[in-house]
């Protein structure tokens, strides 16, 4: 059986340890890419704030990854029962890295392709 939701804290786990903790910034919505002044085509950094605490974050960067997931709400899932609530159809993937990464100058291409889950006897899950 194949749980995309049980994968995600051991692999969080063992980035934490590659790492370290000090390097990792939870809970911080990153709202604005900031670019390389010296490169009109490159990002050299992110900004935003914490949704926990009254803080404000500046990151600098040699390399951005901008890893924000998908729009996945943007149709409704075949998915019925407790399938509906996996953690694949995350309600957090409202499309804001398409919208950063577009007024960051990014090439947006292949918005045709549609997540639908792999079916198979006794399980279902995002492999197909």
């Amino acid at each position: 059986m194949i749980h995309g939701e049980s994968y995600k804290p051991i692999i969080a786990e063992a980035a934490k340890m590659a790492i370290g903790e000090e390097n990792i910034y939870e809970r911080v919505f990153i709202f604005e890419l900031l670019k390389d002044k010296n490169d009109p085509n490159a990002v050299a950094g992110a900004v935003g704030f914490s949704v926990r605490q009254p803080k404000f974050y500046v990151f600098k960067a040699k390399a951005v990854l901008l890893a924000t997931g998908g729009a996945t709400l943007l149709f409704r899932p075949r998915s019925t029962g407790e399938a509906a609530g996996r953690t694949w159809y995350a309600i957090f993937d409202t499309g804001s890295g398409y919208y950063m990464g577009l007024k960051a100058g990014a090439m947006l291409t292949q918005f045709e392709h549609r997540f639908i889950p792999f079916r198979f006897k006794g399980g279902y899950g995002p492999v197909g």
